[in-house]
């Protein structure tokens, strides 16, 4: 009954996984007439390239964790690779690699360990930024995170606010990592309107 009980979990979280893009919103006062405009003003209109350089942290153990786990697999914890755990997370980005550094936005989203071979993470999230000039925008990822390798691309499938219709990579590289705490340098290059 417990597998049934996880099972059904993990499809409900699939399906939220597969809905959080379009739960991420900009702030627009009049939803309908902003989209009818832009969507006019298109056309005319060129693609820019935005690039951003921040700082993730994922901080899994202590008075104040911003990851938890919500689902193990019979074997994880025999697992040398973690498979099937997932956890959620709400991590702080910031400008610099320390903890204290400007906060410019959050990281939210999940990431399951996918890979009985190697550590390999599928990863949803939306960067969700606070600052500069892409406050109230977000931009949407999905992909595969291999954990052990020291540079890694992930797709960026999305947006909102300033970057509708964004398409890009972000390049991940582990910064600083112990038992209770993964600081990740990113390097984004997005296409957007």
């Amino acid at each position: 009954m417990e597998k049934v009980g996880s099972i059904i979990f993990l499809n409900h979280l699939f399906i939220i996984c597969l809905a959080t893009p379009l739960m991420v919103q900009s702030t627009i006062e009049n939803p309908r007439e902003n989209i009818d405009q832009w969507f006019q003003n298109l056309p005319r209109v060129k693609q820019k390239l935005t690039r951003l350089h921040f700082y993730f942290h994922d901080v899994v153990l202590g008075p104040h964790p911003t990851v938890v786990a919500v689902a193990n697999a019979s074997n994880t914890f025999t697992s040398p690779t973690f498979f099937g755990r997932v956890n959620i997370f709400d991590n702080p980005l910031t400008q610099g690699p320390e903890p204290g550094s400007k906060l410019v936005g959050r990281a939210q989203g999940l990431y399951g360990f996918t890979s009985q071979e190697e550590v390999s993470l599928l990863m949803a999230m939306n960067f969700v930024f606070r600052s500069w000039k892409h406050n109230c925008s977000s931009l949407t990822v999905l992909g595969r995170n291999r954990v052990g390798q020291s540079v890694r691309e992930l797709p960026i499938v999305g947006g909102t606010g300033v970057f509708r219709l964004a398409r890009g990579f972000a390049l991940a590289k582990s910064y600083f990592f112990n038992a209770s705490v993964a600081t990740v340098e990113y390097n984004v290059a997005v296409l957007h309107y």
